[in-house]
């Protein structure tokens, strides 16, 4: 079995659909106006602030994927630029698609032997851990932006 493949199919679906949460980011963000994106909702992060972030550990792993040193910073995470019209929330949302489908892509190339390996570091863990990881990790912010969304749309925006 190719496991890498396996990884790469799922990572794909949780961006474009077909897993088995039937949520996937895609959709979740297609309908997101730049003005919601950065809209507070009580205290919780914006929408822009949740995407970029899990499109940050997008970029960290593909990174090193692509055979660089894994240089992010978690307090950097969270740190997205300025988002003062549409054409800037596009811009951020398809930074983000484009990583997101070279990152299935470089997974779909790795030997199933380096999902075993550390990720960089011993104490990072293995890749399969950080790749399992993302998944979780989108999964989880989903379904903060959606629970925004909804509260957006009950406050009238």
């Amino acid at each position: 079995m190719q496991y890498a493949k396996q990884i790469a199919k799922h990572l794909n679906e949780v961006y474009n659909g077909g897993n088995w949460t039937w949520v996937n980011l895609h959709d979740t963000l297609k309908d997101v106006t730049w003005q919601q994106a950065t809209a507070k909702v009580h205290d919780m992060n914006t929408i822009a602030v949740i995407t970029f972030h899990m499109g940050y550990y997008v970029a960290a792993i593909l990174n090193v994927l692509r055979g660089n040193p894994l240089d992010s910073k978690d307090e950097l995470s969270f740190n997205h630029p300025p988002i003062n019209n549409e054409a800037d929330w596009q811009a951020m949302c398809n930074t983000i698609r484009d990583n997101w489908q070279a990152l299935v892509a470089a997974i779909e190339q790795l030997p199933d032997e380096k999902l075993g390996e550390y990720f960089t570091q011993e104490k990072y863990g293995i890749y399969y851990r950080n790749l399992h990881g993302l998944i979780e990790h989108t999964h989880y912010h989903m379904g903060q932006i959606v629970i925004i969304k909804k509260l957006l749309k009950a406050e009238g925006k």
